[in-house]
């Protein structure tokens, strides 16, 4: 490569548009004007200035790169050229955004050309930087790189609208991944969502689903926005986005496990309509108080989680709840791949050394037999079962699972079936690529059990060490909600998420039908967009009337009493070694309905501004002319206490959101 330090702007040719970021910074290629494609034999030389993007200053006046043996690969899945070019050790000169050493890199040059191997003048140039640690394995490619480099605005707060990308999106980490290279996101799995619509009151009084309490969708999608690409929809579930963050509500004062709070406000991106919160709050259980536990790690250790993000984090995440262990406490290690074993027998908590010895050893490799895994996890729970103890099994996997017991129905009859004794399931989601949310979040709902996504050990953390209890501490099992409208008040209803955890109005009393758990100190929040009587119902159709039977009357009162009343939210619940639910009944009154969700206070604002976030990010039909602007200044009005920095990074992210809507 040669670096010409000159005023002179070659003319003529196509305009190609390219961008070249350099250890962060970002640098612009323009008015690149020649550009030679040849055959394998011949070299490639491509001119042009390059120039700091965000100041709109040149660095470079004239840059020429050549390769005299240059590959292509042109295929209908890399329809393009690239190249692989040393950089020889020259320094960039001093710009305002930084230097930077060109000895320490590698670059790589992709020219998008036709299957014909022409380059058209629609055709794009892309720079980026790699590190020199990664040239081994581009050279073990043929010298072959894809690289799908697309130009973006830089954020408004950066330099306006020029064009650029930014680093996180093509500068990769120092230790990238491997499934960067060996998968794509087409092999991801989410199980399609439908958002909820509106109901007529007088249609459909009554609303019931099963709680919630899993939050890997806000961690999945944090991953793909802190990666710079937007979520796919069906990946973005707003009841785990909504619970994910901790909220000051106040615990129970009587005999039941939890307590239930409904509080209502103006919804605020359409104030004439009304935003029902229903809060619950799990009583908490003192680390000295709580009961001993028997853990059956069951981790997949095939192949597809040899990657850096996946098999490392799942024993460092681990290692993070063994240390919170004691005597009383007990661990098996389980895993599987082509077959399963038992790689430590239960073992006293108290020997932490045996325990990490075992996770230190674990290797990955081989196809993913998770049904033989499960079963031979949940015999060795069974085996050391502890009576009044907490049971349970805790599956570390990517949901890949490609070889015996694969079908996702076979699965979840064999981990329902398990929960009915005592054993119950948390589920822990690693890695990208390949990852199978769809199969991971069933599963988990199937053995009385939560999900959680670790992409960072910090998450690993927040779920294993700061709610410990809570993931493994089951304080009421098979928690149902339903809802009756008053239809003197209200027009309309609908649920905000909670799609695929909703449940027929009879299952309410239907002991048999199984619903979601919460764990001690767990708190569980549900909004309701609810539409005032007076006011159309979005989106609901008339029909016919009936020819063989009338509508039953409807009555709004009896006697006068209830009139004041908007609803009535009702809970059945079981305690964890119980058959027979218990029953919670909270009315709310028209006349506790606040101006807005600030006037209620910050976790209602908050949670307001997560599931806007989500109905932006889901491009919900009823999020009306919702911003993520108005998302963000929501958020920031409402930030609050924020101990563990969780509340700043959603800001982070609906920033980041922003940048790439733009």
């Amino acid at each position: 490569m040669m670096i010409k330090k000159s005023k002179r702007v070659i003319g003529g040719g196509f305009a190609v548009l390219g961008v070249l970021a350099v250890a962060g910074f970002l640098y612009s290629v323009t008015g690149c004007q020649n550009v030679e494609h040849a055959s394998a034999s011949k070299k490639i030389v491509i001119t042009g200035p390059i120039s700091d993007v965000c100041e709109d200053e040149p660095i470079i006046q004239d840059l020429v790169l050549e390769k005299p043996k240059s590959k292509t690969d042109v295929t209908e899945d890399c329809p393009q050229l690239c190249v692989d070019i040393d950089i020889a050790g020259e320094e960039l000169p001093q710009s305002k955004s930084g230097k930077f050493k060109s000895k320490d890199f590698q670059a790589v040059l992709g020219v998008r050309s036709q299957s014909t191997g022409s380059v058209s003048s629609e055709s794009k140039l892309g720079f980026r930087i790699l590190p020199r640690n990664r040239k081994k394995a581009v050279a073990d490619a043929g010298g072959i790189e894809c690289c799908r480099i697309e130009s973006s605005p830089c954020p408004a707060s950066k330099c306006d609208n020029r064009s650029c990308i930014e680093p996180s999106e093509i500068c990769p980490q120092e230790n990238p991944p491997k499934e960067a290279k060996q998968w794509g996101p087409s092999l991801e799995d989410y199980q399609t969502i439908t958002d909820n619509p509106f109901y007529r009151v007088t249609d459909e009084p009554l609303s019931t689903f099963s709680i919630d309490v899993d939050t890997a969708s806000y961690a999945n999608m944090r991953r793909y926005l802190q990666s710079g690409q937007m979520p796919p929809k069906d990946a973005v579930r707003i009841e785990e986005m909504i619970n994910y963050f901790n909220y000051d509500y106040a615990p129970p004062t009587d005999n039941h496990p939890f307590a239930v709070h409904v509080d209502a406000a103006a919804a605020p991106w359409r104030p004439e309509h009304m935003l029902v919160r229903i809060a619950l709050k799990g009583q908490t259980v003192h680390p000295k108080e709580r009961p001993a536990m028997n853990l059956v790690f069951l981790l997949d250790v095939s192949g597809s989680m040899s990657d850096s993000n996946k098999l490392p984090y799942v024993k460092q995440g681990l290692k993070l709840l063994v240390n919170q262990l004691n005597g009383n406490d007990r661990v098996a290690i389980v895993v599987y791949a082509g077959a399963s074993g038992i790689v430590l027998p239960s073992t006293a908590g108290s020997d932490k050394h045996k325990i990490l010895e075992s996770l230190d050893r674990l290797e990955a490799g081989g196809s993913t037999n998770g049904g033989a895994g499960i079963n031979l996890a949940y015999a060795t729970a069974a085996g050391n079962f502890i009576e009044k103890g907490v049971n349970r099994v805790i599956l570390c996997t990517d949901g890949d699972f490609n070889v015996g017991v694969t079908n996702r129905g076979d699965l979840e009859r064999i981990i329902e079936h398990k929960a009915k004794t005592g054993i119950y399931l948390s589920v822990l989601g690693f890695g990208m690529g390949n990852y199978k949310d769809s199969t991971l979040e069933q599963l988990s709902g199937k053995g009385n059990g939560n999900y959680a996504y670790i992409d960072t050990i910090n998450e690993a953390k927040k779920v294993l060490v700061e709610q410990m209890s809570g993931t493994l501490i089951t304080i009421a099992k098979d928690v149902k909600i339903q809802v009756e409208f008053n239809p003197a008040a209200v027009a309309g209803y609908r649920l905000i998420g909670y799609e695929n955890r909703k449940l027929r109005k009879e299952d309410f009393n239907n002991d048999k039908v199984d619903a979601g758990d919460i764990g001690a100190g767990h708190t569980v929040t549900a909004l309701y967009e609810v539409i005032p009587v007076g006011l159309s119902v979005d989106g609901v159709g008339g029909v016919d009337e009936l020819k063989y039977q009338k509508p039953a009357a409807t009555t709004v009162t009896e006697n006068g009493r209830n009139a004041e009343e908007l609803l009535t939210v009702k809970l059945r619940y079981k305690l964890p070694e119980k058959e027979t639910s218990n029953l919670v009944t909270c009315p709310y009154k028209r006349d506790d309905v606040k101006a807005t969700v600030h006037d209620v206070g910050n976790d209602f604002a908050w949670a307001a501004s997560v599931s806007g976030f989500g109905m932006v990010l889901r491009q919900s039909p009823h999020k009306g002319s919702l911003t993520l602007e108005e998302v963000l200044s929501l958020a920031r009005l409402s930030e609050g206490d924020d101990s563990h920095g969780y509340r700043k990074e959603f800001i982070a992210l609906v920033r980041s959101a922003m940048g790439l809507q733009n």
